[in-house]
């Protein structure tokens, strides 16, 4: 009965944002293609957004990828978010990737040796594959379709904001900058938390930055501001990082409420080249 109430309150928390009552965000111009990946073993469903002018001006542009990306997901809403903020000159012109899901709880979770996490989904565990599949064929296809630098990011929330940490920790260098949202950092009796301070100590030269938010969520909360208090203790000087502890949103509105200024304060230093 337990396991039962676990799993029940699991499954509500990862459903509140996407259910949260919504007007439908408007779906803006964009592409879309297939993949035929080996690294997942499936095709994968890809939305690109591209700023107003890339037609016209013929510059390279930073990239910023998200898991979580199909027209019925988060991409129309950041896409729109994007381009207001890029109207605005509040950052520089990006392009847009998102993934389209197919198994979201398996690509976004890293294997758990916690038996309870085990049972949100029939499989779990498949984030080293779906990261192989940014890295091996999602970013080579799209540097060859897109006039592109080589600046890229990634951004996520909840279980996509989980996979953006742990990227940040184990793989820093595919990325040059990571925004996430509620990370669900309680994975794996908090394998990200508790794992991020010997990671740290091998982190590359390159200058990385990081912004992530914290919502009213328990078991959230106190993942990422212990996460915060490591991050000082432990962060390399070339890693700008901050963090927003936001006690007054919810899991289900944390996304939307901060993600302008998260993308200002991460973006606003890439430029088209």
């Amino acid at each position: 009965m337990k396991n039962l109430l676990y799993l029940s309150v699991l499954l509500v928390f990862f459903s509140q944002c996407k259910s949260n009552a919504q007007t439908p965000d408007p779906i803006p111009a964009h592409d879309s293609l297939k993949i035929e990946s080996k690294e997942v073993n499936e095709t994968r469903v890809i939305n690109i957004w591209l700023p107003e002018d890339y037609t016209t001006s013929g510059l390279t542009y930073p990239v910023l990828y998200m898991p979580d990306g199909g027209i019925k997901e988060d991409f129309p809403h950041i896409a729109n978010t994007l381009s207001e903020i890029i109207s605005s000159k509040k950052i520089p012109p990006h392009i847009l990737v998102g993934i389209e899901n197919t198994e979201r709880r398996r690509d976004l979770t890293p294997p758990t040796q916690v038996e309870k996490d085990k049972e949100i989904a029939p499989v779990v565990g498949g984030s080293a594959e779906f990261r192989a599949f940014i890295q091996n064929e999602l970013i080579p296809e799209i540097n060859n379709r897109y006039r592109t630098t080589s600046k890229k990011g990634i951004i996520g929330e909840s279980l996509a904001g989980l996979f953006v940490m742990e990227t940040l920790i184990i793989q820093p260098e595919l990325f040059d900058f990571y925004i996430a949202f509620d990370p669900s950092l309680w994975w794996n009796d908090k394998y990200v938390e508790k794992n991020a301070p010997n990671f740290l100590t091998q982190f590359p030269t390159e200058q990385k930055k990081l912004w992530f938010a914290g919502s009213d969520a328990k078991d959230i909360y106190k993942s990422t501001r212990k996460l915060a208090d490591i991050l000082k203790e432990n962060a390399p000087e070339n890693l700008t990082w901050t963090y927003s502890d936001e006690p007054k949103e919810k899991h289900s509105t944390i996304f939307r409420a901060t993600k302008e200024k998260a993308m200002i304060w991460t973006m606003n230093e890439y430029q088209p080249n």
